[in-house]
């Protein structure tokens, strides 16, 4: 989903100008702080296998303030069941 939205706003980011690209940045943030900076990494193939693993995780359960804290999935489940009255 980020590598969607990062291919088609890529035009609209100025070069070098990390302030106007708050999305990307914070995205990285969060990587770093929740993920990367735990993961053992001894060479590259299990730091990529691992960053794999971090992708799937923030893009499935991992909690985002956007959807009110709540992980991809559970907004998913939520938008998809009938609402009760």
């Amino acid at each position: 989903m980020f590598n969607r939205l990062a291919h088609k706003n890529a035009d609209r980011f100025p070069v070098k100008s990390p302030q106007s690209n708050g999305m990307a940045e914070s995205f990285v943030k969060t990587m770093k702080r929740d993920y990367v900076s735990w993961m053992p990494k001894p060479d590259a193939r299990p730091a990529l296998q691992n960053l794999a693993i971090a992708f799937d995780h923030y893009n499935e359960s991992h909690p985002h303030s956007a959807l009110k804290y709540r992980s991809p999935r559970e907004f998913r489940q939520q938008a998809n069941s009938p609402t009760q009255a």
